[in-house]
């Protein structure tokens, strides 16, 4: 899932000045789940752009699903609202704000209401934790499930490092050392061998930005 972060209302409220009548789009996947976009979070946002003299058009927030995937229906079936529209504040992650951006007809202008900050999981104590850096070159497969490029503040693909203490980070003492995680996780099945293994330098070339796949 994308982690995001709501804007400051001052930040939005400066976004939308001088744009009066306003659509809100949420999310019903990542942004639902972090509460910056979700159904309640657009009521709310809905509430106090009301408040602050904003005319609200309509509201759309895909059920249970990314609002990337279903945007083009969210945006047929309020079309006339949109018509009327003179901003769109999209509350959920960079793509979901793009994909309203290339699917819109009515030329409204289009506005982030969140800010996005990584790829995560749900740990079992609920916490979102950013695990993959989308790298292009998973090795996933030798380290038992936990990401070196991302979960090492250094990034080591070869470790750990000398400065590891108790197993914790010496750049962050709060955090584990993601070398002893794999470490461990492979001596409790049996794998220890795999830390012989020497990966070669990431292929940067494999990560390129913008990265692009047919849909079939």
């Amino acid at each position: 899932m994308i982690v995001t972060r709501q804007k400051t209302l001052e930040q939005i409220l400066k976004m939308l000045d001088g744009k009066k009548k306003i659509f809100i789009i949420g999310c019903g996947d990542c942004a639902a789940t972090c509460k910056t976009g979700g159904d309640e979070e657009v009521r709310q946002m809905s509430d106090f752009l009301t408040q602050r003299g904003k005319e609200i058009t309509g509201c759309a927030v895909p059920e249970d699903t990314c609002v990337s995937a279903k945007t083009k229906n969210a945006l047929a079936k309020f079309s006339v609202q949109l018509k009327t529209s003179d901003a769109v504040l999209v509350l959920a992650c960079g793509s979901g704000v793009q994909c309203v951006k290339e699917n819109d007809r009515t030329h409204c202008e289009i506005f982030p209401g969140c800010d996005s900050l990584f790829a995560a999981f749900i740990d079992k104590d609920n916490v979102l934790k950013e695990v993959c850096s989308a790298c292009g070159a998973c090795v996933l497969e030798l380290t038992e499930g936990v990401c070196p490029v991302t979960r090492c503040s250094k990034g080591l693909l070869n470790g750990p490092c000398g400065g590891q203490d108790k197993g914790k980070c010496e750049a962050d003492k709060t955090k584990d050392c993601a070398w002893i995680l794999i470490y461990n996780r492979l001596k409790e099945k049996g794998k220890v061998e795999n830390l012989k293994k020497t990966l070669p330098p990431k292929d940067a070339s494999r990560s390129k930005k913008p990265g692009i796949v047919l849909k079939k």
